[in-house]
């Protein structure tokens, strides 16, 4: 006697099903994403990358020329305190709480201030602070004593010293592109202290103008240690806010390290009578001075650690020292510091480094964008792709 059994055969699947299944599933699995993976801003893909890349440039154009030639205006007007000089670097840190409170307020995002640190970052940052708040001192140190230029470009040693620690402390490539820039920079520094031991500003003897020159050194090596550290700490951030946030933190310690220093050297009563009575400009050009050198500072430090994060410490480095090529330029117009055949040779170079990397950036950074799309759409293209359905027959 014969069986048969009879089975329900599924019906097929037109493409458009599996289409739309597949799309159904991609939706499913974009909502399960974490947050922090789908609004990460440091994302060449992400729509803000580039306005935020573009912008966070142009604070640091702004605030390191115009930070460097205030901060030379303030000494070469008989201005004196080193320590005043260190407090504005950092004073000016409750103006970050405005990109800070903005988003959230006008509701551009969910995310809470102030809400996403953990003991570590939290510890971090103040370190970090107190690190930035000796590196201003050193800063103010060598402006006292240097010219314009060349504390600017003596600064651009830190990046021989930023390559290296890039590498060890966060893995940096060392390639052709940013060896070649190093190099050039680098050099521009070179050739710079070969030929400015005979230029110091009037009134410096030979002792004070060695010291500014070791202290901008020292500056440029704790600069190039602060930078990678900071992106090791912004691997675990992925929104602007909270890089600014961070900043805050950082720019706190600074500034209670620079207060400290003032109480005890006698810094705000001397600030009040050098207003008053030892700055040549007048008491109200002295304090505008001031004010405006707290207010383009954070423009400064704005502008690196958006930087950083956004690129990477390395690139944040390249960037504020192909910057001081300006600030030689500003020196030069502002203040008339000499700038003779080799300052103009370094300046150069400068401007060869910085224009070869930044090259270097837009070609990796086309590549990237081209092979993400590749990816995404091999990804789109196997995911509606027919899948066969197996059906048992009767017997």
């Amino acid at each position: 006697m014969e069986h048969s059994t009879s089975q329900r055969v599924p019906p097929p699947l037109h493409h458009h099903d599996i289409e739309s299944t597949a799309q159904q599933g991609r939706t499913e699995q974009s909502h399960q994403k974490p947050l922090h993976e789908e609004e990460d801003q440091k994302s060449i893909t992400n729509k803000r990358y580039m306005p935020l890349l573009l912008l966070n440039y142009l604070l640091l154009f702004l605030g390191s020329l115009s930070s460097s030639l205030l901060s030379k205006y303030y000494f070469i007007h008989k201005g004196s305190s080193k320590w005043v000089s260190t407090w504005v670097q950092c004073a000016g840190f409750p103006l970050l709480i405005l990109p800070i409170l903005l988003p959230y307020t006008l509701k551009l995002t969910k995310r809470r201030p102030f809400t996403d640190f953990t003991t570590k970052i939290l510890t971090l940052s103040i370190f970090i602070g107190f690190m930035l708040g000796l590196n201003n001192l050193l800063i103010s140190w060598g402006v006292a004593y240097l010219s314009v230029s060349t504390s600017s470009l003596l600064l651009s040693s830190q990046l021989a010293f930023n390559l290296v620690l890039s590498a060890i402390i966060v893995k940096q490539k060392i390639n052709f592109l940013n060896l070649n820039c190093v190099i050039l920079l680098t050099l521009s520094s070179i050739i710079l202290a070969l030929n400015s031991s005979h230029e110091k500003p009037e009134g410096v003897t030979r002792k004070y103008y060695f010291i500014g020159f070791f202290c901008t050194i020292g500056a440029g090596l704790l600069f190039a240690l602060y930078l990678p550290i900071m992106e090791r700490v912004y691997k675990r951030v992925y929104c602007y806010e909270m890089v600014m946030e961070i900043q805050v933190v950082m720019e706190f310690a600074a500034t209670v390290l620079a207060t400290v220093g003032m109480a005890c050297d006698g810094g705000f009563h001397e600030m009040k009578e050098e207003g008053q009575r030892v700055f040549d400009k007048g008491e109200r050009v002295y304090w505008v001075t001031v004010m405006a050198n707290v207010v383009t500072w954070q423009l400064c430090f704005m502008g690196t650690a958006g930087m950083v994060f956004m690129t990477s410490s390395l690139t944040g480095g390249i960037c504020s020292t192909a910057l001081l090529s300006m600030n030689v330029l500003g020196g030069v117009v502002v203040f008339r510091d000499p700038f003779g055949g080799l300052k103009a040779v370094s300046t150069v170079l400068c401007m060869w480094g910085f224009c070869s990397y930044v090259y270097g950036l837009y070609v990796k950074m086309a590549k990237d964008k081209a092979q993400m799309r590749r990816r995404r759409d091999t990804n789109g293209s196997s995911s509606t792709e027919l899948i066969p359905i197996r059906t048992s027959s009767a017997t």
